[in-house]
């Protein structure tokens, strides 16, 4: 239970990392390549913990919330979302903020 906690705890840390991390790597005339990339890392540790602590405690009783994730297709969905963020992310990113930074 307690590795659960861990993990779980660990999570939500990296992401709400992951959101101060990409608001604060566009400043008002330049951004960070480096915040922007950790960003993007920190989301994906995010995603690895759930799906680990999914893997390991979903269907066993522990949790009524991992429990929804019982079965390896559900499971799948968790890095699904993850990717489906990333993309989204990256997209917004490239098409709606970047523009401002290269006109200037």
């Amino acid at each position: 239970m307690i590795l659960l906690t861990l993990f779980v705890a660990g999570a939500a840390i990296f992401f709400v990392a992951h959101v101060l991390l990409l608001f604060t790597s566009f400043g008002k005339f330049d951004y960070s390549r480096t915040k922007y990339l950790w960003s993007h890392l920190t989301l994906w540790i995010c995603g690895i913990l759930l799906f680990t602590a999914t893997s390991m405690y979903a269907g066993k009783g522990v949790s009524p919330v991992l429990d929804v994730f019982d079965t390896r297709v559900k499971q799948l969905l968790i890095p699904g979302v993850v990717i489906v963020l990333s993309i989204a992310a990256h997209t917004i990113v490239k098409l709606l903020v970047m523009p401002k930074y290269q006109s200037r």
